[in-house]
């Protein structure tokens, strides 16, 4: 125990209340002057004054008495905990560097076709994927977070980051067409593991979530050997089949191509789910978060304990003292 407390470090929340530390000093100086007796205007003092040289028994004739001394530490206590003091635990440090995880979020034109739902509404499959996504990307505190758009081309979107909710709000500004109305879905791959090589050594895990609804209709790198690039590099892909696998709309994409996101998945160590729509997105997500957990709960680290409850028990000892003082009067 002893050996925890010194390698703790004290901070107070509400340090503006030790502004308050000269108080009993103002309230003596300021309002003494004005106390009047409401005695007899002649006061004979008693033969104990007398016999300790003009000071009653328990005084000090210059400076402050023993009561004062014991109501400044009683005050200097409370303010203590008034100040809300927080023991951290220096040896207890936030996990920083739980995962590095990429989404990579298809913006091809098809995204717009709305066979999805949304509270029993229709929506987009981009939609769908903007309300899920965000959720998910909320809850993986202790991860680094970043976000790949891709279409005709893939760009990044926002670098790797533990700033969760601005990777939310670039995900939600995001349209179709944005990138481009085809698929490249290899070069979608290919960039996160840029991206992933660039930031240095690499953590204990590396994860893309790959949403896609349709088949690879541009790019330079074909998805496989993107694959073979990224399982070289340690990173592990779940691919996400999204909506119908074959569209009648010309102009887009007539097939989700599941066997290549599957193969891409078992390259790589990861998994191939489809979703049909925001239902089936959110257990899928649900079970992203069980298999790739994220390494915070709260946001309690490090480790923070309360500290003011040795104070208020000294301020509580030295009001008793006080009180004992006053009854042998």
């Amino acid at each position: 125990m002893r050996g925890d407390l010194l390698n703790s470090t004290l901070v107070f929340e509400w340090a503006w209340v030790w502004l308050l530390l000269p108080l009993p000093l103002l309230a003596r100086r300021f309002l003494a002057p004005l106390k009047r007796s409401s005695g007899p205007a002649l006061r004979v003092p008693d033969r104990a004054r007398f016999a300790h040289g003009g000071a009653a028994v328990g005084e000090t004739v210059r400076g402050f008495s023993p009561d004062w001394l014991l109501a400044g530490l009683m005050h200097l206590c409370l303010l203590c905990a008034a100040a809300r003091p927080v023991l951290l635990d220096a040896g207890m440090e936030a996990p920083v560097t739980g995962r590095d995880l990429m989404l990579a979020v298809d913006l091809s034109g098809s995204m717009e076709v709305r066979d999805a739902q949304l509270a029993g509404q229709p929506a987009s499959r981009l939609g769908a994927i903007k309300r899920v996504a965000g959720e998910f990307i909320e809850r993986r505190a202790g991860d680094r977070v970043g976000l790949i758009l891709f279409g005709g081309q893939a760009y990044l979107q926002a670098p790797l980051t533990f700033d969760r909710a601005t990777v939310r709000a670039f995900l939600d500004e995001s349209s179709v067409g944005l990138a481009g109305r085809q698929t490249a879905l290899g070069d979608a791959i290919a960039l996160a593991v840029k991206r992933m090589l660039l930031e240095g050594p690499a953590p204990e895990h590396r994860v893309l979530v790959l949403l896609t609804d349709g088949a690879a209709t541009a790019g330079e790198l074909k998805p496989l050997k993107a694959a073979e690039l990224a399982r070289a590099a340690g990173l592990k892909i779940y691919t996400i089949g999204i909506g119908s696998t074959r569209l009648s709309a010309p102009g887009l994409s007539a097939e989700l191509d599941e066997e290549t996101l599957l193969r891409i998945a078992a390259a790589t160590g990861g998994r191939y789910f489809r979703a049909g729509g925001q239902g089936d997105l959110e257990e899928i997500y649900a079970e992203l978060d069980r298999l790739e957990p994220a390494r915070l709960d709260a946001p309690d680290l490090p480790g923070a304990r309360p500290a003011h409850l040795p104070p208020l028990l000294m301020a509580l000892l030295l009001g008793m003292a006080l009180a004992w003082r006053a009854r042998q009067r």
